[in-house]
């Protein structure tokens, strides 16, 4: 029995092939029909667009959906300013749990307070009245923990990173990571990851890749989260990151064998392995990496014997370094063709130079990227100009660069790091602080549709045609549209950059093989 059929008429569609069309036919989850509002065949539904914009809609290419769940409805510590601040949401926040909870909070970025003093575990745990505390950085690669839970975590005093302060970071930190994540029961664990799948809905996201693995997240948040994939939210491609786990990966249910799988840490945490020593933080640091070029090989060999994709979470030169020696000595085995094919992945890539994504090209890597990133985070003034100084700040994420030479990108969030903001992360890339870096807004909506999905290997989505699924979002476009794409930049180019003031398009609806996941106004 078919399912009945809606046309949807009246609006703008981004349908290149077809730049005069203004309706679409859905049937059976695909697209039906496209052209003209007087040419338009019959159907069992219409929806009435009203000069809305229709385009294909977004792929978030790396979330990690239950962080984002319990962000979106718990302790967000994003706009504290100092450690007073931070100490005074904590105890608004714990005043209203029961005496034996665990204080969970997200966000804090202690590289944009004027004293940049945190914390310690005492304080926490007197803010909190005794609770335990779970405070991760905004890089999720750092915490703050209170007294009682590195009580509760004895074998956390001789793990690397380590400090009696409770500022933890590397192993310790995923030690005390793993203890206060294993205090939220299965019914809150799916409550927070539904609570993020429909945030992405609503704003016009209709699949996720989730990354995770030991460190991050463990095997039942992982397949649960699977479990819901496209259950009235978006669909979810899960990445496992573990080393030689290509065959748990598949057991999971994983698309890929990836994800954070950890060449390095981040730069908010000064782990990012780099090969010049960060100009903050310890004398003569470089961060840490985590895996041997022989790693990534062994690692690359066990995709391909399991036909499995792989990849690397690797930030810092010196760790995407590493990665790449290990490609090529895969290559060695393999040949560059059977690399190629298989599209492995690099989740982040922020510090790169030529002759790293000289690497991307010849080995078929697709970078998942994050927009944001350089956002928050680049230019004269913020986090990366305190780790690296100027010169090497506005030469990371270098999009539009890799873009240029052809490295094929996917875009995402890496939330909660940074927020679900698709239409935000394409103008970030069209308005990257270096202009050298700057993509056009075209070329940045490819990489955060038809890119997420060919990441995962579906070349035939993120588009709309005759014959393919019916996945797309309408938009209501407040400063106009341009060819089919929403206005998202000044006139002014004094005004283009990172902070540009022009509004972003608001979502009416997200369609996802034809079934409507989010709809304004729906509760």
């Amino acid at each position: 029995m078919t399912n009945p059929s809606t046309l949807y008429r009246g609006g703008v569609l981004h349908c290149p092939a077809d730049p005069s069309a203004t309706a679409l036919l859905v049937s059976d989850g695909r697209i039906a029909w496209l052209g003209a509002d007087a040419d338009a065949p019959a159907a069992d539904r219409v929806v009435e667009l009203g000069g809305a914009l229709v385009t294909p809609a977004f792929v978030d290419a790396h979330v990690h959906a239950t962080d984002t769940g319990l962000a979106l409805s718990g302790l967000d510590l994003s706009g504290v300013r100092s450690s007073g601040e931070l100490l005074d949401a904590v105890s608004a926040f714990a005043a209203g749990l029961p005496g034996d909870a665990v204080v969970l909070g997200h966000g804090w970025d202690e590289s944009n307070w004027s004293d940049r003093t945190l914390p310690d575990a005492v304080a926490l745990g007197r803010a909190a009245g005794g609770r335990r505390v779970y405070l991760s950085q905004a890089s999720i690669h750092s915490a703050l923990v209170s007294e009682s839970l590195l009580a509760a975590c004895p074998e956390v005093v001789s793990a690397p990173g380590y400090d009696a302060s409770g500022w933890l970071r590397r192993d310790a930190h995923h030690v005390v990571r793993e203890a206060a994540l294993g205090s939220i029961s299965a019914a809150q664990r799916v409550a927070a990851q539904r609570t993020a799948l429909r945030h992405a809905a609503s704003l016009g996201i209709a699949a996720v890749h989730e990354c995770g693995g030991p460190g991050t997240s463990d095997e039942m948040d992982f397949t649960g989260l699977l479990a819901i994939s496209g259950d009235g939210v978006p669909e979810v491609y899960g990445y496992w990151g573990e080393l030689l786990g290509a065959a748990k990966a598949r057991e999971l249910g994983a698309v890929g064998a990836g994800g954070d799988l950890y060449a390095d840490g981040a730069l908010g945490s000064r782990t990012a392995h780099v090969s010049q020593p960060y100009l903050d933080g310890d004398a003569g640091s470089c961060g840490h990496g985590y895996v041997t070029a022989e790693q990534v090989r062994d690692h690359l060999l066990d995709c391909a014997a399991h036909g499995l994709q792989g990849g690397f979470h690797a930030i810092g030169d010196a760790a995407i370094s590493t990665v790449l020696q290990g490609f090529a000595a895969a290559a060695g085995k393999l040949g560059v063709d059977r690399l190629r094919a298989a599209r492995h992945r690099v989740e982040h890539a922020e510090i790169m130079n030529k002759r790293l994504i000289a690497g991307f090209v010849e080995y078929g890597i697709v970078a998942s990227m994050q927009p944001a990133f350089d956002r928050l985070w680049g230019g004269a003034g913020r986090m990366y100009e305190s780790r690296l100084g100027l010169d090497r700040s506005l030469e990371s994420n270098p999009m539009g660069a890799m873009h240029g030479v052809g490295v094929a990108l996917a875009f995402g969030s890496d939330s909660p790091v940074t927020p679900l903001d698709p239409w935000g992360s394409v103008r970030a890339a069209a308005a990257h602080h270096n202009p050298v870096q700057r993509m056009s807004v075209r070329a940045a909506f490819a990489a955060h549709t038809r890119g997420g999905w060919r990441a995962v290997h579906l070349d035939n989505e993120g588009v709309l045609a005759l014959g393919a699924p019916a996945t797309f979002a309408v938009w209501s476009t407040p400063a106009g549209v341009d060819r089919g794409l929403p206005v998202l930049l000044a006139d002014d180019p004094e005004l283009r950059g990172p902070e540009d003031p022009t509004p972003l398009p608001v979502c009416r609806a997200t369609v996802l093989r034809g079934d409507v996941i989010y709809e304004e106004g729906q509760s």
